[in-house]
């Protein structure tokens, strides 16, 4: 059996000219996301918004939460794979940057699929399931403060409907997962989802090797 193959930059490239869709609107917002401080560690590659469009589309879901919006690059292209009367909640600590993507989920017509939640992630879920929305999402994606992730991780099950997706971002965190060394928070919080999901009876799991690594969950 072949082990995975290395993705080095000229393979990457390979990859981006033959599967790689990305529109002006998505390559003007990813690069003004990438000069601003952190942003280019902080957003997600290209392909992997393509991905989250392609687990959207091909799921049929009309419900989606996202953890996590930064400027909004992976909002928008899941908004744009949602049905026209499909609704995409995204939650941020701070308008600072959703306000970025704002004026690009406008140019590209699917503003009003996007509501956008800011304030502190756990509180903003917390009140969601008190306002009975359990049981709603079709599918969930995690991408936030990672020492948070393992509460990320329980409310979005919660939340998730059964047979929906949970797609877990930044899995592997820089490889910081396997070094002994680090005992950061981010690290920590990271090590201890990817070792709740393992053994959680209540789903189904692939982490996939991919970008930052990508872990999707399906509830039983």
């Amino acid at each position: 059996m072949a082990n995975q193959t290395a993705a080095g930059t000229e393979l990457l490239t390979y990859v981006r000219e033959f599967s790689l869709r990305e529109d002006d609107i998505l390559r003007e917002l990813r690069q003004l996301t990438a000069e601003l401080p952190g942003g280019e560690a902080m957003q997600v590659m290209a392909e992997e918004g393509q991905f989250l469009a392609f687990l959207v589309a091909a799921t049929g879901v009309t419900d989606v939460l996202e953890i996590g919006t930064f400027t909004g690059y992976s909002t928008l292209c899941m908004a744009r794979a949602l049905p026209a009367h499909g609704k995409l909640v995204t939650c941020d600590i701070t308008e600072r940057w959703p306000d970025i993507g704002a004026d690009y989920w406008r140019r590209a017509g699917v503003s009003e699929r996007i509501d956008v939640r800011v304030g502190v992630a756990t509180e903003t879920l917390e009140q969601m399931l008190t306002d009975g929305s359990s049981n709603s999402f079709g599918l969930v994606f995690i991408d936030a403060d990672k020492a948070n992730y393992p509460r990320y991780y329980e409310l979005a099950l919660r939340l998730v409907r059964p047979g929906g997706l949970v797609v877990v971002d930044n899995t592997l965190f820089f490889g910081r997962v396997i070094d002994p060394a680090a005992d950061d928070a981010d690290t920590v919080g990271v090590r201890e989802v990817n070792a709740r999901i393992r053994d959680d009876r209540r789903v189904d799991v692939s982490m996939l090797p991919m970008a930052d690594g990508i872990t999707l969950v399906r509830r039983r």
